[in-house]
């Protein structure tokens, strides 16, 4: 049996979709070999005892395969899966209840695990550790604590910032594991089975254009392919091969590195209006028109890995092979320095 909590928002539909590309279980998991088969071990030797899974932290960048891993884990002990999110939990109530209503050795998966505050991150210590959740009964001089026993559970929490997670928090997860971008072959595997899924014809070529635009990331590939299949449909023959894939990735203005059009225009703005930098993330961010948290989460660690963006304690600094991929000419070195002393 399967519970989860449904993400607010999405298509029914285009939900179901996802799902069906992602692995199912550890052996379809593709990339990730040593975490794979610490995962494998793990695993065996909880449903050997017949106990639940040591709780598991999965740290690393969005579009990964954590969330996938939490459902393969639930798959693989044959046990239900409960699945929501830090910001989906308001009060402690709201544990509470997802907690008392779980199935001996279920898998409680907790996406965006650093987003809790602090009052129910508290409440999950007891629980983690001592399978115990302490519930206050009315308020005042006349409250009182009751103490209710937890079945055994495996707690599973999701993070892209684990240097969010407080220590005591991080220090009760037994298995902890980061997930790192995957190499283009790995993700040319993942693009070739998610269109065997999607019924769609591709060639290696598709695959491999698809896979070295994906900024090393499983669902950018698997949307990335979407695209491109529809592209092939309706400007070609329906067949995914090197040709169609360049032209459709052209038409998305997603470039031989991977980088779209937002990626670009931060580039720009350093270089151009900034001078190649150092410029402030905030000034950055009203520049380009985009929230400085999207800016440093989602857009300037792929920057950073591609040797384009530099941080400084000033500011960011364009790189000269930024310039060189915007077909801009690198400014010069200065040849003295400006004699103000930096305060960082």
């Amino acid at each position: 049996m399967r519970a989860r909590i449904q993400t607010p928002g999405r298509l029914d539909g285009e939900d179901e979709l996802d799902r069906s590309l992602r692995p199912r279980t550890l052996d379809e998991f593709v990339g990730q070999e040593t975490l794979r088969e610490q995962l494998q071990i793990s695993v065996q030797a909880a449903r050997a005892r017949a106990e639940a899974l040591d709780h598991v932290l999965l740290a690393g960048p969005p579009g990964l395969g954590k969330t996938s891993l939490a459902q393969i884990l639930a798959d693989e002990l044959g046990v239900a899966f409960v699945q929501t999110a830090g910001p989906a939990l308001e009060r402690k109530g709201d544990v509470a209840s997802l907690l008392t209503a779980l199935e001996p050795r279920s898998v409680f998966f907790v996406d965006e695990i650093h987003r809790l505050n602090r009052a129910l991150e508290e409440t999950l210590y007891p629980a983690m550790e001592d399978r115990r959740l302490p519930i206050t009964i009315g308020q005042g001089a006349g409250a009182k604590v009751v103490t209710l026993d937890l079945p055994p559970f495996t707690l599973i929490g999701a993070t892209t910032r684990a240097g969010l997670l407080t220590t005591p928090l991080r220090d009760r997860f037994g298995i902890q594991h980061r997930l790192e971008a995957y190499a283009p072959e790995d993700l040319a595997r993942i693009v070739r089975r998610s269109a065997a899924i999607l019924g769609v014809a591709l060639e290696d070529g598709g695959a491999w254009a698809i896979a070295a635009r994906s900024r090393g990331t499983p669902r950018v590939a698997n949307r990335l392919l979407k695209r491109v299949r529809d592209f092939a449909e309706v400007r070609g023959n329906g067949l995914v091969d090197s040709a169609s894939a360049d032209a459709a990735l052209a038409l998305l203005g997603v470039d031989d590195l991977g980088l779209d059009r937002l990626d670009r225009e931060i580039l720009r703005a350093v270089c151009l209006k900034f001078g190649g930098g150092p410029v402030g993330l905030s000034t950055l961010s009203v520049a380009v028109g985009e929230e400085p948290d999207t800016i440093e989460d989602v857009y300037e660690p792929y920057l950073l890995q591609c040797g384009l963006l530099q941080r400084t304690p000033r500011g960011r600094i364009a790189t000269p092979h930024a310039h060189e991929h915007l077909g801009l000419a690198a400014p010069r070195a200065e040849a003295a320095d400006d004699g103000h002393t930096s305060l960082f």
